[in-house]
């Protein structure tokens, strides 16, 4: 059994052989890749470089026809009732001419009918609109005093109402 010591001089010491097997040395060294494997890659240029390809050697194509994936249980019920419904209530399969046919023009509306006018309406509407709801406001009021007075007996303009702000 070595002491620390001299172990560490069996280290240290390279002329000195020692029963320690270390190599000593730059450690990354063997980490290192060599020249054969540090080339570069080259890569050739493809052949099919500004050749158009079919559609077909782009894209996986389907090998069955259309429609044929099994459903499952429960879109198969689903399907099942959608047909059963479209039976019952005599609907037709639209054709491709009835499909690709331009939609009827709109009615027109009736003769009699008017469209009504907005009531307020332009650009001072939104001032309409509030003198309407303050003369209302006013009138609401004034109805309030005149039956607390009633009750309290005394004239209305002596009245002092609670919550004058809100609207009744």
């Amino acid at each position: 059994m070595k002491t620390f010591s001299q172990f560490c001089e069996a280290i240290y010491d390279t002329d000195k052989p020692s029963d320690t097997p270390l190599a000593i040395g730059r450690v990354g060294k063997d980490r290192r890749k060599s020249d054969a494997e540090r080339t570069k890659a080259k890569y050739k240029s493809r052949k099919d470089i500004g050749k158009q390809r079919p559609r077909s050697e782009r894209e996986q194509q389907p090998t069955k026809e259309r429609g044929t994936a099994a459903l499952s249980s429960k879109e198969a019920q689903k399907k099942a009732y959608r047909e059963r419904k479209a039976r019952e209530s005599g609907a037709k399969t639209q054709s491709a001419d009835d499909l690709l046919r331009k939609k009827d023009k709109p009615k027109a509306a009736h003769a009699a009918y008017k469209a009504k006018k907005a009531r307020f309406a332009g650009s001072d509407a939104r001032a309409k609109r509030q003198k309407l709801f303050r003369t209302g406001e006013k009138e609401l009021e004034k109805t309030v005093r005149d039956s607390e007075a009633k009750k309290q007996g005394k004239k209305p303009e002596d009245v002092k109402l609670k919550n004058l702000k809100r609207s009744w």
